[in-house]
């Protein structure tokens, strides 16, 4: 395999292979949660409301097995760039701000900062990406979906739920890069470095995961909302009065579970394969 030379191309390279391995293994788990988002919630817990084990047996049992990868195409398309940007620019900033050792105040920052730029990069991404999954659109390919939706919607609908999504993802990279470093900082060097590496630095970054997904669920569903139903919702303020209005405090916290696990086990298999490659084509 070819490696390059440049310090941030090989970020980059190792962030995009961390980022296919975690977006196929994990896809299904993305797909049930943009379809609890988009499901209607029953008033009073009433028995009607989807839960995930039986939103995974119907979408198997309707679609196929492999219904549970539908959205694949644009999740790849998205998440390896995206991460690779993510990494690389992390990368960046860590040496030539932090001498390669951030305090939790930078991590936050350069963790909110590379986060942003892949959002804004790769946002028309997102969108086709929340579509397929939601299985309300017939999209019949990634070209044909960024025609409709250009000849339909214009640059509004290609970038529809940019501001929740940054508010989703960068905070959700500053907190989970702030706790992924200070658990990593606070363990032995015998066993960061050890034999056990790769394990402890996916508890970690299962521990930061978790902390990270609850406190920016609210701006997902508000997300996931703006982009299935921009004429509908055309800013944060209209999903969050419907929102409260028709299901309390429990609707900014649709599909908490299936992305809870998603993103804190992509998270943590993304950072510990990357810390991996990253060691492999001599980074570290």
């Amino acid at each position: 395999m070819f490696i390059p030379e440049n310090p941030v191309l090989k970020a980059f390279l190792a962030g995009s292979i961390s980022g296919t391995c975690s977006t196929v293994l994990f896809q299904p788990l993305d797909l049930v949660k943009t379809r609890l988002q988009n499901a209607p919630v029953a008033s009073h817990g009433s028995n009607t409301q989807l839960g995930m084990l039986n939103l995974f047996s119907n979408i198997v049992r309707k679609e196929h097995a492999s219904g549970l990868w539908k959205g694949i195409t644009p999740s790849l398309a998205r998440t390896v760039p995206g991460v690779g940007l993510y990494f690389a620019s992390m990368h960046w900033m860590t040496s030539a701000l932090a001498d390669g050792h951030p305090s939790p105040l930078q991590a936050v920052a350069i963790g909110m900062v590379g986060r942003t730029f892949s959002v804004v990069s790769l946002i028309p991404i997102t969108v086709i990406k929340t579509r397929f999954e939601s299985g309300n659109f017939q999209y019949g390919s990634m070209g044909g979906a960024l025609r409709q939706i250009w000849k339909a919607e214009g640059v509004k609908g290609l970038t529809c739920g940019l501001l929740p999504t940054l508010i989703r993802d960068a905070p959700f990279s500053g907190i989970y890069l702030m706790f992924y470093t200070k658990l990593k900082s606070s363990l032995p060097n015998e066993l960061v470095k050890g034999e056990l590496q790769a394990p402890v630095q996916f508890s970690c970054g299962v521990t930061a995961g978790i902390l990270a997904s609850v406190l920016t669920q609210p701006a997902d569903v508000i997300k996931t909302k703006m982009q299935l139903y921009p004429d509908n919702y055309p800013n944060i303020r209209s999903v969050v009065f419907h929102l409260h209005e028709k299901y309390g405090m429990t609707g900014y916290f649709k599909g908490l579970l299936p992305r809870t696990l998603r993103r804190t086990l992509m998270a943590s298999m993304a950072w510990t394969v990357y810390e991996q490659a990253t060691r492999a084509m001599g980074l570290k």
